[in-house]
């Protein structure tokens, strides 16, 4: 079949969300909060996102990346203290520690909230950011938590698709 029209096409795409840019008075904010809790619950994000004017899911992606990012600097750090406290060809000791990684806690989801994702997902296994956010409000969870939930549900459709593995 021909390819669809560029119109078409344009109006299906999903389309990505530009840098988030804070000021210094809004990073001071965010810094602090961070300093004091770096895993803050919804309603804190929620303050947050009130007090300095930004939306929600943008302060929760502000806590992952500073998070991911003071987890790679401890990690440095650590590494450089076992290397400089251990003789050589002592890694076994500085591998196990370092391989320990902090994750949040399994999403559950009530029947309810399964039940209107799955509609969604009938509809457009590929929803926008607009669309995943009125999703998000409507059933109570961070855009975040949509995103990963259709990610997962279109890697299971793709496995089930596939059909038995073969051996070789």
């Amino acid at each position: 079949p021909p390819p669809p029209e560029p119109s078409t096409t344009s109006s299906r795409r999903n389309h990505m969300r530009h840098r988030t840019k804070f000021t210094k008075e809004q990073l001071a904010i965010l810094i602090n909060t961070f300093n004091q809790m770096p895993y803050p619950h919804y309603a804190t994000r929620q303050r947050l996102a009130l007090e300095i004017r930004a939306e929600e899911s943008r302060i929760q992606v502000w806590f992952q990346n500073r998070r991911a990012r003071s987890f790679f600097q401890e990690r440095r750090e650590l590494k450089e203290a076992l290397q400089s406290s251990q003789g050589p060809g002592q890694d076994s000791l500085l591998e196990g520690t370092l391989s320990k990684k902090i994750r949040r806690p399994r999403t559950t989801y009530s029947p309810t909230q399964l039940c209107t994702l799955f509609k969604a997902f009938r509809k457009n296994p590929y929803p926008g950011i607009h669309c995943r956010e009125q999703l998000a409000k409507k059933i109570g969870v961070p855009e975040s938590r949509v995103q990963t939930w259709f990610q997962n549900r279109r890697s299971r459709l793709h496995i089930g698709t596939k059909g038995p593995a073969q051996s070789y």
